[in-house]
């Protein structure tokens, strides 16, 4: 692993009965990079993202995070590791206002344990408060400030991804994993994704983009992996991707469903 990578994955392999979903994949992530995972339907990039943030167990494969092993064999162990992640399809508490959803993801990192929420210390009053100020700041940060106190449901559908980014962001995540954050945005809430992305880069965060829209990534990552029927056909940086012939045949070839 280099010293300036914060995600590197090796090897791995995973198979559902009998079909080999991923073959000797890998990837290694530049900090402070945003990086993009890609290919045609069926390419096998959910399943080596599911793998990469504990949703799956791989077969084989050695990770490494911010230096240091870890395995990804189950969400929780993921996100106390440092890889925060969102979903294709919005997993917000619908009820609850955005600041409380982001309140939720903060908890993540705090420190006072049942005694302290039973019996209201100062400490856990204190830290409450801290919360609460801190998810207000990251509401700021993504750009919906103005609906922090509205029940997440009631946002427009561009607005509910940026919560989800809000809440992952609160628990100051080493990497930022993100699964499909533009489907089903239309084409002024995807440039203000991508300006909120370069953002959150140029901050000195490091994201895992997991994208259909091809055009977005090209523009965006500085790094592009592609997979073609679980294997890695393609990596470097965009232009390069792009000019792949074998890239260009997984896209057009038509070989997929």
């Amino acid at each position: 692993m280099s010293g300036d990578a914060i995600l590197s994955v090796k090897g791995v392999n995973k198979r559902f009965g009998g079909l080999q979903a991923l073959s000797d994949v890998g990837l290694e992530i530049g900090r402070g990079q945003i990086y993009g995972l890609i290919g045609p339907n069926g390419a096998g990039k959910t399943t080596f993202f599911n793998v990469i943030t504990g949703l799956y167990t791989p077969d084989s494969g050695s990770f490494m995070l911010d230096g240091r092993p870890y395995e990804p064999t189950a969400v929780h162990k993921v996100a106390e590791a440092g890889i925060a992640r969102t979903f294709q399809n919005i997993r917000l508490f619908g009820e609850m206002t955005a600041l409380e959803n982001v309140m939720v993801g903060r908890h993540v990192r705090t420190r006072s344990g049942v005694w302290g929420a039973v019996f209201k210390t100062r400490f856990e009053r204190d830290e409450e408060a801290a919360i609460r100020r801190r998810a207000a700041e990251l509401l700021d940060y993504v750009g919906i400030a103005r609906y922090a106190d509205f029940p997440a449901r009631t946002l427009s559908y561009g607005d509910q991804r940026r919560l989800e980014i809000a809440r992952a962001l609160a628990t100051e995540p080493k990497l930022l994993a993100l699964d499909e954050p533009a489907a089903g945005m239309n084409a002024t809430e995807k440039l203000g994704l991508r300006a909120l992305l370069e953002h959150i880069r140029d901050d000195g965060r490091t994201i895992l983009l997991i994208e259909h829209d091809v055009k977005l990534v090209m523009g965006l990552c500085n790094q592009v992996t592609v997979l073609d029927y679980g294997r890695q056909i393609a990596q470097g940086v965009p232009q390069e991707v792009q000019r792949n012939p074998a890239v260009i045949e997984a896209y057009l070839g038509g070989g997929h469903g």
